[in-house]
C-alpha cells in the first residue's frame, strides 16, 4: 500500500462528495420533479461526469489496495465530506449528533487504514 493509492482514494472520495452536491443541486434547481427534467439538468449531467471520473480514479486505487480496506475508507471519507458540504453549501443541519458520528467515522478510518 502506497501513498499514491491512498491519494487516489482521497481524490475519489472528494469526487464522490462533489457528485452528491451536484446531484442535490439538480433537484433543488428543478422546477419540475419529472425524470426528463432531471436527465436534462446541467447539474445532473455534471454529477454523472464527476461520478464517472470517480469510478476511474477509485478503480486505479484498487490496483494496489485491498477493496476490503479501500472501500470502507473511501465511504467514510465520503460520508464526512457530504455532511460538511451539505452544511456549508446547502445549509443542511450539522449538530452534535453529526459531530459525534463523524468522530466515530474518523476513528474507523484510522483503524481501517492500519
Amino acid at each position: 500500500m502506497n501513498w499514491i493509492s491512498w491519494s487516489l482514494v482521497l481524490i475519489a472520495a472528494i469526487n464522490s462528495g462533489i457528485g452528491n452536491l451536484l446531484l442535490k443541486k439538480s433537484r433543488i434547481e428543478a422546477a419540475d420533479p419529472g425524470l426528463l427534467t432531471l436527465l436534462l439538468s446541467p447539474w445532473f449531467l455534471a454529477a454523472i461526469l464527476v461520478y464517472g471520473i470517480n469510478l476511474i480514479v477509485f478503480a486505479k486505487a484498487l490496483d494496489s489496495l485491498p477493496v476490503s480496506v479501500a472501500y470502507p475508507v473511501f465511504a467514510a471519507i465520503g460520508f464526512s465530506l457530504v455532511a460538511l458540504i451539505g452544511n456549508l453549501f446547502l445549509g443542511e443541519r450539522f449538530g452534535l449528533n453529526q459531530i459525534i458520528g463523524l468522530s466515530l467515522i474518523i476513528t474507523g478510518i484510522i483503524i481501517m487504514s492500519r
